[in-house]
């Protein structure tokens, strides 16, 4: 009876612990969303994971927050259809896997001032921690990716709980 109550307990932590191990990143982190800001350098070495969420700071009305693509991207241009972020406290989740593009659609804000962000989201760390090197990741043609020596560093905790609960599952079985 113990045991069972025991095997109910670490189903649900396996469940909803890996959504508590989620990270708010504060873009741009004391500068906030700004102009005249390196975000690639921000970026660089940061892991980001499916559940993470991006916080967007800035002045109500001095920026805003545009999801684009890949070519907008390049091309500081959001599609006529986008909906701007405009809070001042824009926070976006991370609920998929793959690249993401961010401008900010205020002027000449993205061609001048920089302000642009892309980033490489990875599966959640609860359901497969990083097997391969930053190389074989998906690759765009802007932006560095994620260094070697920040996946060790950043999965490691993840990975940690994850293994903890692994093991003590295993122990109850046993």
């Amino acid at each position: 009876m113990a045991s069972s109550q025991l095997f109910i307990i670490l189903s649900i932590l396996a469940i909803f612990v890996p959504s508590t191990l989620a990270t708010d990143y504060v873009v741009g982190d004391d500068k906030g969303w700004t102009i005249n800001f390196d975000y690639q350098a921000w970026a660089q070495g940061k892991l980001f994971y499916v559940g993470d969420n991006l916080v967007f700071n800035y002045p109500k009305g001095a920026h805003t927050v545009l999801k684009v693509n890949g070519t907008g991207f390049q091309q500081c241009a959001a599609a006529l259809d986008s909906v701007p972020l405009t809070s001042g406290k824009d926070v976006i989740n991370l609920a998929t896997p793959g690249r993401k593009w961010y401008i900010c659609g205020v002027g000449q804000h993205c061609e001048v001032g920089n302000q642009k962000l892309v980033i490489t989201v990875l599966p959640s760390s609860s359901s497969s921690a990083p097997s391969s090197s930053p190389s074989s990741w998906p690759s765009a043609t802007a932006g560095p990716g994620p260094s070697t020596s920040s996946a060790t560093t950043s999965a490691g905790p993840r990975f940690a709980l994850m293994m903890v609960t692994t093991i003590a599952f295993g122990m109850l079985m046993a």
